[in-house]
């Protein structure tokens, strides 16, 4: 798929797909009425399971209803959101030097980028640290957080992959929500129970599941919410 086409939502705002991310946009808000919702984890079991796209199509639904929108791509080691949205990933800004620079006074206006997409930013992953699970435990990253959630309606961490890394982990001491994005066909279900043994070791859970890259030949799409899972088919491109 073209780096271009990848925000689906924003260009067929009617397609199969993007009703389906809308009615995980709204599955998301009504599971969270009485506690409120601000910020949205998205990982996956591991590479190629489409996690950034999902997150990037979602940002998309949420701005679409006028909501402001920032996605934080803490995938340190291996981000794209700034190839989803056509951005240049600065060595100098970016999400790992804004948790390194952080102070009070900081312009956080040099690190987050308004993107094409009316209501969304973004801040890139920027340079790949030698640490990156040090910077992301750290209290920077902590108070990095606290102060970007006061200007946002949504704000969506795109995570790395769980499996073999920690990272994602620690990040979901910071988030309201936390979605797994697995590939039908091809995530094996015996990796999405180690992903979720690996976030209650973490003294946290698996609040949904979204189904990528799903078939759904001559079939209307299809949804629904059971069992504190979220599941979305995407049509096969």
């Amino acid at each position: 798929m073209n780096k271009d086409t990848e925000l689906i939502v924003t260009l067929n705002s009617r397609s199969m797909f993007s009703e389906a991310i809308k009615t995980i946009r709204t599955n998301l808000q009504f599971a969270s009425v009485d506690k409120g919702l601000k910020t949205i984890l998205i990982t996956s079991p591991e590479a190629g399971n489409g996690k950034s796209f999902i997150a990037a199509n979602l940002a998309a639904a949420y701005a679409q209803d006028g909501k402001k929108v920032l996605i934080i791509d803490c995938d340190l080691r291996r981000g794209r959101q700034h190839e989803i949205f056509n951005i240049i990933n600065q060595t100098n800004a970016g999400y790992s030097n804004l948790i390194l620079n952080y102070k009070e006074e900081i312009k956080l206006s040099r690190y987050v980028i308004r993107t094409s997409v009316k209501n969304i930013d973004l801040i890139p992953t920027g340079p790949t640290p030698p640490n990156p699970i040090e910077l992301l435990s750290s209290r920077n990253n902590e108070t990095v957080l606290e102060e970007l959630q006061y200007h946002y309606d949504i704000v969506i961490l795109d995570c790395p992959p769980v499996l073999g890394l920690s990272d994602t982990l620690i990040m979901s001491k910071f988030s309201d929500v936390n979605l797994v994005i697995v590939a039908s066909n091809d995530t094996p279900i015996e990796y999405l129970e180690r992903v979720k043994k690996a976030f209650e070791a973490a003294n946290s859970k698996i609040d949904g599941v979204v189904i990528n890259k799903a078939n759904v030949k001559g079939n209307i799409y299809n949804s629904y919410y059971a069992n504190d899972y979220y599941t979305s088919k995407d049509k096969e491109s």
